[in-house]
């Protein structure tokens, strides 16, 4: 098996590498971005500089300097630094590398350290293969992943690596990486004799969404094709705005529909519904639609919102987004969108209650407290004579015999007859309701007194 360790140099011969690797930073100097973990006085900076690596996890999303911070270790550390991807490797690939380790530190004395990226690939028993070793010292780990470490790293291992999170680049950062590119004679596009409008990078540099890598693979794709454009002229050749809108395509939103991301969206969809902002609850829809999210999906969420958090305040709420979900069902994509819109921009304007979802983890909760209590006789179904003959129904009440269909009665078990789930708001609908319950309650107050 071949690993990938600092004494390759992967420059060497720039024939056929892309422009991302051969920009990658090769030193702490050179390394752009992430300030809040690589400043010159943070923890991780001081141990890359003093040669001192533990175990980590480097977590954030695409393009942000993961590897690139693996390949700067591997240029400072005097370890034996291996690096394998999860996506081609397996328990095999990783058995090499601890035999690997242990030659190297029992024969050359020196430690190892283990690069894995997109270290979330690995399964359960992949990760466990290598704990132990990680344990005892016998490897550094050091992961990169873009998927949520406490979801897809085991907790044994996540407890012996110290958790490090990137955040995309800044607008500013993209800059001043894509000008290097540009302007680097040995590495970059400097030999080329381009000269960039500034609408034009302006597009690339948007577009790549705070990703580096798309960044400069996206602007080596405008130098190739511009180059063969103009592979005759000699004079300097510029590049515009329409060159790129003609060869650059429109950039996927950043979204993964089974990671983080996904309920990052939701959740901020389902809070600006909550906190009755339409604008935002239109604008999170927008970015989920447009990143390719079900639209059933999102229409099954409005469907629980209306009863977690409007409830009985708009009964109106749970039909619209069932009316929702049926009408892009008829509609298809994209008429049906609007339905989807419309909806939550009714469930955000809505007077909003989460009784029914408090009443029901209360009810919940007693239940498992107390136990399945015995249904009170009077209200018991007496179907057989033997039922009648045991009581069951007897004294009871029909509401529809007294005056407004209601009836002082108690309905509970006996063990919980004073406990009350339901507790409506003074919004809305549940406004009247609440009317309506205190009169119940008043009556049935006072005939209770008036028996005393």
């Amino acid at each position: 098996m071949e690993f990938l360790n600092h004494k390759i140099n992967r420059k060497k011969d720039k024939f056929g590498i892309p422009l991302s690797e051969k920009m990658r930073p090769e030193t702490l100097d050179d390394f752009v971005g992430q300030n809040h973990i690589m400043g010159k006085s943070a923890v991780l900076h001081k141990a890359i500089k003093e040669d001192k690596i533990f175990s980590m996890i480097l977590w954030g999303p695409p393009g942000c300097g993961k590897t690139s911070l693996a390949n700067i270790i591997a240029n400072k550390t005097k370890s034996e630094f291996i690096q394998i991807s999860a996506v081609l490797s397996g328990v095999k690939e990783i058995r090499s590398v601890i035999e690997n380790a242990r030659k190297s530190l029992y024969n050359f004395r020196k430690k190892t350290i283990f690069f894995v990226d997109e270290i979330h690939r690995f399964s359960k028993s992949q990760q466990d293969a290598f704990l132990k070793h990680v344990e005892n010292g016998l490897i550094t780990l050091i992961g990169a992943t873009t998927q949520n470490p406490s979801y897809e790293i085991i907790p044994a291992l996540l407890s012996r690596c110290r958790v490090f999170t990137f955040n995309s680049h800044s607008k500013k950062e993209i800059v001043k990486i894509v000008n290097r590119a540009v302007s680097d004679k040995v590495n970059g596009l400097g030999t080329f004799n381009l000269e960039f409008e500034p609408d034009a990078l302006s597009y690339i540099i948007k577009t790549s969404d705070g990703d580096v890598r798309t960044a400069l693979n996206s602007l080596e794709l405008t130098v190739f094709y511009i180059n063969k454009q103009c592979e005759h002229k000699e004079d300097k050749k510029k590049v515009t705005l329409d060159d790129i809108e003609e060869i650059f395509q429109k950039k996927v939103l950043l979204y993964d529909k089974s990671g983080e991301e996904h309920y990052n969206l939701i959740s901020a969809f389902h809070k600006s519904l909550r906190g009755s902002d339409p604008d935002a609850a239109i604008y999170w829809i927008a970015r989920m639609l447009l990143a390719g999210e079900d639209p059933l999906y999102i229409a099954r969420r409005m469907v629980r919102f209306a009863s977690e958090d409007i409830g009985v305040a708009d009964n109106n709420a749970l039909s619209v987004a069932l009316n929702a979900m049926e009408a892009y069902r008829f509609l298809g994509y994209p008429e049906g969108e609007g339905a989807l819109v419309q909806a939550a921009v009714y469930l955000s304007t809505a007077p909003k209650s989460n009784s029914i979802y408090k009443a029901y983890n209360k009810a919940k909760e007693v239940v498992d407290e107390t136990g399945t209590l015995p249904v009170p006789c009077h209200i018991r179904n007496a179907s057989t004579k033997l039922m009648k003959n045991l009581g069951y129904g007897e004294g009871y009440k029909y509401a529809h015999n007294y005056k407004g269909a209601y009836v002082p009665q108690d309905y509970l078990p006996e063990k919980i007859q004073n406990h009350e789930f339901y507790n409506p708001s003074d919004r809305g609908y549940e406004k009247v309701i609440k009317q309506r319950l205190d009169a119940w309650k008043g009556l049935k107050k006072s005939i209770k007194n008036h028996s005393l």
